[in-house]
């Protein structure tokens, strides 16, 4: 097998890991919601959304062992990070 039709195998692949794993994060955040030990995802974007500015809102990562939303913004082809306390909501880090 070549090099080339080895990455393009490799590049196939990797686009079907990305819904799996967002399907995990919204079941996990879901559960996690059900049982009353994190916000819902609707409450952390009504209070994180407004204040990004006009960045558009592209979706969110769930990370339940730390119970951390990760919203991603889009802003002048700039990818933004927000990481916020799922429990809490407040904003624990954000790119530039």
């Amino acid at each position: 097998m070549t090099k080339l039709a080895y990455l393009l195998l490799i590049g196939l692949a990797v686009p079907t890991a990305a819904p799996a794993q967002h399907h995990r994060d919204q079941r996990q955040a879901f559960e996690a919601r059900r049982e009353g030990r994190i916000l819902p995802v609707r409450e952390i974007e009504r209070r994180v959304v407004p204040s990004m500015g006009g960045a558009q809102y592209i979706g969110f990562d769930f990370d339940s062992g730390a119970a951390v939303y990760t919203l991603k913004f889009l802003r002048d082809g700039r990818v933004i990070w927000v990481d916020v306390d799922g429990r809490t909501g407040n904003v624990l880090g954000r790119t530039r």
